[in-house]
């Protein structure tokens, strides 16, 4: 949807101020359209600035695509971070972007997002509709045009086999829809596969057999030290492990997929454009899209690290914290819940995988199992801790998803035996991707401090906080 309103002019200037200057900071923020060339790009587009009365701007890539523009060859607009905006927003667009991110479009079709949300499927199609433009269908549409692409230029995989993987109900589907997006053939896509360097080395010759390779982007600073550094210190054997040295760390997991089980590996060491070099295992290559957007929210890459500095950085308690850790950011999950069985668990966690988790076909390094579903740790056979907890979720009494609804969730976890305030508070930062969570009663945060100023980024404050703690005791030990 073109943005327009009565208070829009200025802030359409602005973004044509973001355009001329080619600042990343707003890609995936939103994208602009050229009248002239029919084409859309992300506003850091290399390309020589278009005149103003030719721009259009777009809230999402759907959008503009539905207005008959293609994606422009030279920025990739499809390759963005997503907008913080989704994360941050408990409304039934913002929860309806994180599903719809998730997959569950593909899946479950319009009907089983609606479902989801509470509401009626024409409920959401209008809500959609009207503040983005774009329709459930049309925003998973070009997510599947994303991931063919990503199959085209990283895989050796047959078109048809791409096509079905992607999410497409058949090859002229794929075909139509790359055409319309890209301008180009899949073979023709194939061909202009760019150059890229990379540890995990060319392109496999076997089908996608060693993995999918991908760059992982995100904007602004972003302190990858810290946040491998909290997932080793979390780290549970046998379905996640860290190798290499400090600096040159690869982070490995196990993932419990909707299609099967997958292995992720990411670098520490992040690209110069912007972006985390990953590779997926899977074993249902349908289900690339949702393993992606898990591996994004874990390593929560569609932050804005500029709108939190600039809230946080005016505080007199965080301003020096925020300046020495640029870019640091708040860790989610790939699976809500994983996370919420192991805040509850603490240390015991590895022991529960070893007894519970499901086996590899076949192991890959120090990776051995995944993470036991809930509905194996229901009853009897769970730690009586769990039981409410694991039950719950068993029987669908409580749902932990991108879309849920934070606040109730919450509430409803604190109606459950085994789950205290603070758990409660960190399965809602944590597993449902909340920026704007305090945990109660936190010793990091001082007793003068006005958190309050602090929001809606107060998940942030906490990282920070909790990042001093972690080196002060590091230093001491």
């Amino acid at each position: 949807m073109a943005i327009e309103d009565s208070g829009e002019r200025t802030r359409e200037d602005s973004r044509y101020e973001a355009v001329s200057s080619r600042d990343a900071r707003f890609d995936g923020v939103f994208f602009f359209a050229v009248s002239t060339t029919g084409i859309y790009c992300r506003p850091s587009c290399p390309a020589i600035t278009p005149k103003r009365r030719n721009v259009t701007f777009y809230r999402t890539a759907a959008a503009a695509q539905s207005a008959g523009f293609r994606a422009c060859r030279r920025c990739r607009p499809d390759a963005v971070p997503g907008s913080a905006e989704w994360n941050a927003r408990a409304d039934v667009v913002g929860r309806a972007m994180r599903l719809i991110g998730d997959g569950v479009v593909d899946r479950e079709g319009v009907g089983g997002l609606a479902t989801r949300l509470g509401y009626s499927a024409r409920q959401v199609q209008r809500q959609l509709n009207a503040e983005l433009g774009a329709g459930p269908i049309a925003l998973a549409r070009a997510q599947r045009g994303h991931t063919a692409r990503v199959l085209l230029q990283t895989t050796t995989l047959q078109a048809a086999e791409i096509a079905f993987a992607a999410g497409f109900a058949s090859v002229r589907q794929f075909n139509d829809t790359i055409r319309e997006i890209y301008a180009a053939t899949p073979g023709e896509l194939r061909a202009s596969r760019p150059g890229r360097t990379s540890r995990f080395g060319p392109v496999s010759p076997d089908n996608g057999a060693a993995g999918v390779p991908l760059r992982l982007a995100y904007r602004g600073p972003y302190d990858a030290g810290a946040v491998f550094d909290h997932l080793a210190r979390e780290a549970v054997p046998g379905i996640e492990e860290l190798v290499g040295a400090h600096g040159s760390r690869t982070y490995r997991r196990t993932l419990r997929l909707p299609g099967g089980a997958g292995v992720a590996e990411v670098e520490e060491r992040t690209g110069a454009g912007g972006w985390l070099e990953c590779r997926l295992h899977l074993a249902d290559l349908r289900d690339l899209t949702t393993a992606t957007q898990r591996m994004r929210r874990l390593f929560d890459l569609d932050a804005d690290p500029c709108a939190v500095a600039e809230r946080l950085g005016a505080d007199p308690v965080l301003a020096p914290l925020v300046a020495a850790r640029p870019g640091l950011r708040t860790p989610g999950t790939v699976d809500p819940h994983e996370f919420a069985v192991r805040a509850v668990l603490g240390r015991d966690a590895a022991r529960v995988v070893e007894e519970h988790g499901q086996e590899l076909c076949v192991p890959s390094g120090g990776l051995t199992h995944l993470f036991p579903h809930a509905r194996d740790l229901a009853g009897e056979q769970a730690p009586t801790r769990l039981r409410a907890l694991t039950e719950a979720l068993a029987d669908g009494t409580l749902t932990l998803d991108a879309g849920a609804d934070r606040g109730g969730t919450e509430r409803q976890l604190l109606t459950l035996p085994g789950i205290d305030a603070r758990t409660a508070a960190l399965i809602r930062m944590r597993a449902l991707g909340d920026p704007d969570v305090l945990l109660p009663d936190d010793p990091a945060v001082p007793a003068a401090a006005d958190t309050e100023r602090w929001r809606p980024w107060r998940s942030y404050a906490t990282q920070h906080l909790c990042q001093t703690r972690s080196v002060g005791q590091t230093d001491r030990s």
